[in-house]
């Protein structure tokens, strides 16, 4: 395993187009001796680097709790646009992150040549923006970023507890978040990015299965009794699924710690935009089945698995996804690990014990966020308008725009852009465009649709609501006795994520006891 000085020796007889980045050894001793059973298993499952690795992580962290509710941004946006915003953030996501690509080996390039040993450190972006253009961007960088893995990891907290509430409604929603928050607090031990080689495998099968049974499931089931899909019918409702979209699309704000995961980073380039042509496969199909067979239906269901009836591929799909958000939730809170770890002065310590420890803070704050605000279906649209619009579209482009200003650093960058895309000034154009657009639609579209929601929230449920959205105790009829037990009776499915709409009427006997039973709880 080479340090980054000796692989700057090698850089700088290179050509700058060639130029290697070196491996780096995160919290694992050198391993010089006899190759054996046991350090071959541990290779299998635990030690990732490859382009492989990198591509399962990005695949994986890219699309998950979202998955649920891209039905819901389809019933809001309509067929053709929510078919067309995928596509379109897609393709923005994926340039964004190549932009954070190039500048993270720019500026590992840069520090190698200085003899920086990046052994035991792990880059970050803030020191990438730190490195390049100043401790103002640093600033800047880590305020966006860490708020951003902050609520990413809230969000998959919320997520779990409101997924098995579907299979298990004897808890209130509140109850499984401590649960749940106990469980993903275990991922203070995964070292890092590194060590996720079997967790984003399983992860991305995971999601996979979850995809195809809500496509299958939906087109089995067939159209509802006057199915419409009327969407669009709003602004509010339009922008708040557009920045969903863009929510969904946003997950790279991990990108350099992946990058720095892989014993050769330069291979990352393309890797995301692989990653994002599979997911595509999976929430194209998922989310058009499901908003063909539902409809207007959606509206009121913010989670897709709501409506199915339930059954052991839909119990199956739940458990599923409930260890993926566990496997996301490492992935959104192992930075914030290590933004910890260096401002206490651990991070380059041996000791897995001492840092897990060190780390258990940080998952406290999140704990306590999820049980403030248990508006999943909001706080999604919201992070992805306020804070996603900034991490991981605006501050790439410009960072990208002013790193290489100056015809200098043009001639010297180590990755200049290809010419499929208009060299330096397409590549200008571009970020420009993704400046603009983002700044006005995401942002400033997306940001009053989504706090509008948000809000109505906070003034429908109130802070720490125990059980968010989950329908009333069953009352016995008047005369029975104190003891008796009776059946759950409908309840009227009203999600106040759409707040403002009027609420669905409440379902028939034949609903709860004809042939596609569905669960008594709605939305998330």
């Amino acid at each position: 395993m080479g340090s980054a000085a000796d692989g700057s020796l090698a850089n700088e007889k290179a050509p700058a187009e060639t130029v290697g980045v070196g491996r780096y050894v995160e919290m694992e001793q050198d391993g010089g001796g006899p190759s054996t059973a046991k350090s071959r298993l541990s290779g299998l499952l635990w030690h990732g680097g490859s382009a492989y690795d990198a591509w399962f992580s990005c695949a994986s962290n890219q699309v998950a709790q979202v998955l649920l509710t891209l039905p819901y941004s389809f019933s809001q946006l309509g067929m053709l646009s929510g078919i067309l915003f995928q596509l379109f953030y897609g393709l923005l996501g994926s340039w964004t992150a190549y932009l954070i690509s190039i500048l993270y080996v720019e500026y590992r390039t840069r520090k190698e040549r200085e003899k920086v040993d990046f052994r035991n450190h792990v880059i970050q972006w803030f020191e990438v923006l730190d490195g390049l253009l100043g401790r103002h961007w640093r600033n800047v960088g880590l305020a966006f970023n860490c708020t951003f893995l902050l609520f990413g990891s809230v969000i998959q907290l919320i997520a779990c507890a409101s997924n098995i509430y579907y299979i298990n409604d004897k808890l209130d929603k509140r109850t499984w978040t401590y649960i749940f928050g106990a469980c993903c607090a275990t991922t203070v031990f995964i070292p890092s990015f590194h060590n996720y080689r079997i967790w984003s495998f399983l992860g991305l099968v995971m999601t996979t299965y979850t995809a195809w049974y809500l496509a299958v499931a939906s087109l089995i089931h067939g159209q509802v009794d006057g199915v419409k899909h009327s969407g669009p019918t709003k602004m509010v409702l339009y922008f708040t699924g557009a920045t969903n979209i863009l929510y969904t699309f946003g997950g790279h704000a991990v990108t350099v710690e992946i990058m720095h995961a892989m014993w050769r980073p330069q291979k990352f380039k393309a890797i995301y935009l692989m990653a994002t042509l599979y997911v595509l496969t999976l929430t194209l199909p998922s989310a058009a089945s499901v908003y063909w067979a539902f409809g207007d239906e959606l509206l009121t269901h913010s989670n897709a698995l709501a409506l199915l009836p339930r059954t052991a591929f839909r119990d199956a799909a739940v458990v599923l996804m409930l260890i993926h958000q566990f496997i996301t939730f490492g992935f959104a809170c192992t930075p914030l690990y290590f933004v910890w770890e260096k401002l206490i002065g651990l991070h380059d310590c041996r000791s897995l014990c001492k840092r897990a420890a060190a780390r258990l803070p940080v998952v406290v704050p999140i704990w306590f966020l999820a049980i403030i605000f248990p508006f999943f279906g909001p706080i999604n649209s919201a992070v992805g308008s306020l804070l996603v619009s900034f991490t991981v579209y605006i501050i790439p482009a410009l960072a990208h725009m002013i790193t290489f200003r100056s015809a200098h650093a043009r001639e010297n960058a180590v990755e200049p852009p290809p010419r499929f895309v208009g060299r330096w000034t397409g590549t200008f154009i571009i970020n420009a465009f993704v400046v603009a657009w983002v700044l006005v639609v995401g942002f400033g579209f997306g940001g009053w649709a989504s706090m509008t929601n948000f809000v109505r929230q906070i003034d429908t449920f109130g802070l720490f609501t125990k059980c968010y959205q989950c329908p009333p105790p069953p009352l016995p009829p008047a005369g029975a006795a104190p003891n008796a037990t009776w059946p759950p009776f409908p309840a009227t499915p009203f999600n106040a994520t759409t707040a403002g709409l009027a609420p669905a009427p409440a379902p028939s006997p034949a609903h709860f006891f004809g042939r596609h039973h569905r669960h008594h709880s709605h939305g998330l």
